[in-house]
C-alpha cells in the first residue's frame, strides 16, 4: 500500500517553523552566554553596582563535567553552599517570594584545589605566600583596608579537590562576604566565569566606599571624576 503523499513535507515544515527555532533557542539558553547584573559594593574597585557581565554557558557546563579548571583570578557567578543558611534569602529586586532560594553571587577565585588560604592582617596568603593583588590592596590601603576584625584573620583552609576560594575584591570591614564565611565553592555550584563587562557604556573615574560597615554600602558610594569608556574585558587583578 503506498504511503500517503505529502506527510513527510508536513513533518519537515513543522520542524523547520517550530522544532529548529525552538532547540537552537535551547541550545543558546543552556550552553550560550547569559548576562548576570553585578548587585552590591562586593567587587569595588573591580566591578562596581549595576555592571553587566557576560558569562558563557559552555565554559561552565564543560567545567562542571571535568573538562578544565577556573583560573586564580578569574571572576565567577555561583551559588553558595546549600549549607550557608544565612546566604539564602527570599527577596528578589525588592519582592518577597513565598519561598527561600539561594542568590547567584560574583566573586573572584583566590584559592585552587588543594591550596592551603589564610588571610592575615588584611593580606590574602596562599600557602604562606602573599597574593599579588595590586590594584585591590592599592585601592583599600588608600581608602579603608580592614587590617584588624575576624575576617581580616582567619585561620588556614585547604580548598579541597573539586572547590574553589572565592573572595569579594572589597577588604573594607564586612565589605564582602565570602569563602571566609561559607567556606571553598563546589564546582557544581559555579554558573561560569564573567569573561567582559558590557553595561554600562561610560561611568565616572572614581567611586569612594562609604567606609560606615552599614548595610547596603553600594548606595552611599561617592562617585567623582570625568566619565571614560567601560566595556571591557575581566582579566585578574
Amino acid at each position: 500500500m503506498t504511503p500517503p503523499q505529502g506527510r513527510p513535507g508536513r513533518w519537515r515544515t513543522l520542524w523547520q517553523e517550530w522544532g529548529s527555532p525552538v532547540l537552537v533557542a535551547l541550545l543558546v539558553t543552556q550552553f550560550g552566554a547569559t548576562a548576570v547584573r553585578v548587585d552590591g559594593a562586593s567587587m569595588l574597585p573591580g566591578l562596581r553596582h549595576g555592571e553587566q557581565l557576560v558569562v558563557p554557558k559552555v565554559e561552565g557546563w564543560a567545567h562542571r563535567a571535568g573538562l578544565g579548571t577556573y583560573a586564580r583570578g578569574d571572576v565567577v557567578v555561583f551559588k553558595p553552599p546549600r549549607s550557608a543558611a544565612a546566604e539564602w534569602t527570599r527577596e528578589y529586586r525588592g519582592v518577597t517570594l513565598p519561598w527561600a532560594y539561594r542568590p547567584y553571587l560574583v566573586k573572584r577565585v583566590v584559592g585552587l584545589p588543594g591550596d592551603r588560604i589564610q588571610v592575615r592582617g588584611g593580606t590574602v596568603l596562599v600557602n604562606g605566600q602573599p597574593l599579588p593583588e595590586p590594584r585591590t590592596q592599592a585601592y583599600w590601603d588608600a581608602s579603608c583596608h580592614d587590617t584588624a576584625s575576624p575576617l581580616a584573620n582567619t585561620p588556614a583552609v585547604t580548598v579541597p579537590a573539586g572547590a574553589y576560594f572565592v573572595m569579594g575584591d572589597n577588604r573594607s570591614e564586612g565589605g564582602s562576604l565570602d569563602s571566609r564565611v561559607f567556606g571553598p565553592v563546589d564546582t557544581a555550584d559555579i554558573a561560569g566565569r564573567a569573561v567582559a563587562s558590557v553595561w554600562p557604556l561610560t561611568v565616572p573615574e572614581h567611586a569612594q566606599p562609604p567606609c560606615d560597615g552599614q548595610a547596603h554600602p553600594e548606595r552611599r558610594v561617592q562617585l567623582s571624576g570625568p566619565a571614560h569608556w567601560n566595556p571591557r574585558l575581566l582579566p585578574g587583578d
